[in-house]
């Protein structure tokens, strides 16, 4: 017989089908057996009344997969409005170990439990609230592609095997790479900049690694960017409301499509400017309403520290009704040598995006003149001779026009989306410096 999936039962009302899936949940009450079965798509419940078949779920334990054949039945109090009866069981794959957690209970999400729950994220997983985080997660960069897509961006592909580092830092992870030393991409920064020359617009969903020796709320080593690249642009705002305006549209959709799912997960409710802006205050300006307001200084700081981001965004949200907010015009010593500078003083065209209190992305202008930039390369203490320079620099010396993108961290956008405490639940299987399994 055909399988139907659990979420169609309800069309099938009087019909004999077949489901299959794991056991969810097994609730024997002698007389009344209703046995719960997931698969992809929810969860249906049957009545189990004949003691046959009753039987051969003895010593079964949950994710035992099964195949259960039946009449389904109109019910009201069942999941999806529909139950079956007269059921035929099937062992498909017993389990007959009792799992270490109840994947029908509730997981615990507090942080002194987080190393619990990556250690057993392999049943975890299978809980039908933490599953509601990944499918909202797979939407989202569902519709991160859509609507790069429609705004003719093409999407690439770049190496996460690198020479040795040539941006220099002690942030990358290096491995021996046949008796050379090969890192780890800490971004596609230079493939993505030199596509500008072929395609104009281009974009690259993959992992990035950061040897960053960090155990916050906000850090991971192995982490999912958005990383995005558009060429002939007019000006550094330009690149910063086609991000923008990516992220509105995102997080719109998110909240229509999984209003539900982001109910259940106790999400945060959404405020996004009616008029369709992102309120941009600069990084100067941050210092001096933050500094005032707490009776601080942190005007001589390059970039905002972490309670100067969590500060502006509560402003924005209520100042401006935004959960979205631009820190605008960086100083020069926190710029990159592959940053446009916006004047003689140094200002960089370059913003961050935060969300709810919490940087996203970065958002600059690049420098695309090949004699600035070899000024400004070597300003920064690199070698432009440096063999890994060599088919960077290639692209600027035979053309790149004006460009600018960003820099987006999935991972974030996730947890911030959902108002979890820590990126790391965002994460199926997140890395840190303490974690390297599952």
């Amino acid at each position: 017989m055909t399988r139907v999936l659990t979420k169609d039962l309800a069309q099938q009302i009087g019909e004999t089908i077949t489901i299959q899936g794991w056991l969810h949940k097994k609730r024997l009450m002698g007389g009344l057996n209703f046995i719960t079965l997931r698969d992809r798509s929810g969860v249906a419940q049957s009545l189990v009344d004949s003691k046959d078949e009753l039987e051969k779920l003895r010593g079964m334990q949950i994710g035992t997969v099964l195949a259960l054949t039946g009449v389904v039945t109109a019910d009201e109090r069942a999941p999806g409005g529909a139950e079956l009866h007269d059921v035929t069981v099937e062992v498909m794959v017993p389990v007959t170990d009792e799992p270490p957690i109840e994947i029908d209970k509730p997981i615990n999400h507090k942080a002194e439990n987080l190393d619990t729950l990556f250690e057993y994220r392999v049943l975890n997983i299978r809980n039908l609230q933490e599953q509601k985080i990944f499918k909202i997660r797979a939407s989202i960069v569902r519709a991160m592609r859509d609507y790069l897509y429609r705004n003719e961006f093409m999407e690439i592909d770049t190496p996460k095997l690198l020479a040795e580092a040539t941006e220099g830092g002690a942030e990358v992870f290096k491995l021996d790479y046949f008796g050379k030393t090969a890192t780890l991409a800490q971004s596609p920064q230079f493939y993505k900049q030199i596509m500008v020359g072929a395609f104009e617009r281009v974009y690259e969903i993959g992992h990035s690694y950061r040897a960053e020796p960090s155990a916050t709320t906000r850090h991971l080593t192995e982490l999912t960017m958005l990383d995005i690249e558009m060429g002939f642009v007019e000006s550094h705002q330009e690149v910063m409301d086609m991000v923008g305006n990516m992220v509105r549209e995102v997080l719109d959709k998110i909240y229509t499509d999984h209003a539900d799912d982001l109910k259940s997960l106790n999400a945060p409710q959404l405020f996004l400017a009616e008029d369709g802006s992102i309120p941009k205050f600069t990084v100067a300006e941050i210092h001096e309403l933050y500094s005032k307001a707490n009776n601080t200084d942190t005007t001589k700081e390059k970039d905002l520290i972490p309670d100067e981001e969590r500060w502006i965004a509560e402003y924005a949200r209520k100042n401006h009704g935004s959960d979205l907010v631009y820190a605008t015009d960086f100083p020069a010593e926190a710029g990159k040598f592959y940053h446009k500078f916006k004047d003689e003083e140094g200002t960089v065209a370059w913003a961050d995006l935060l969300f709810r209190g919490l940087e996203i992305a970065t958002v600059p202008l690049r420098e695309n003149n090949y004699e600035k930039m070899l000024v400004q390369m070597k300003r920064a203490g690199l070698d432009v001779t440096h063999e890994g320079f060599k088919h960077y620099l290639q692209a600027f010396k035979y053309g790149l026009p004006t460009h600018g993108g960003a820099g987006m961290g999935i991972d974030r956008v996730v947890q911030k989306t959902i108002g979890l405490s820590n990126v790391k639940e965002a994460t199926l299987f997140p890395r840190d410096i303490n974690r390297l399994n599952p």
